[in-house]
């Protein structure tokens, strides 16, 4: 949960940057939260598989 709530912050972040006219900044906190979003959906998605089949088949 972390890593999906760091996402979020660099998104507010890039939010805040461009509503004060950083557009280079803000382009870096929206490229550092799609980044982290994406690894989020990864990870979720290899742990639900394991859980689906490798961890099932343990217990």
């Amino acid at each position: 949960m972390s890593l999906l709530k760091w996402a979020l912050v660099f998104l507010v972040l890039a939010a805040l940057a461009a509503l004060f006219g950083f557009g280079g900044l803000s382009q870096g906190f929206a490229d550092i939260a799609k980044i982290l979003f994406f690894v989020f959906l990864v990870v979720f998605a290899v742990i639900g598989l394991l859980g689906v089949t490798v961890f099932r088949t343990v217990t």
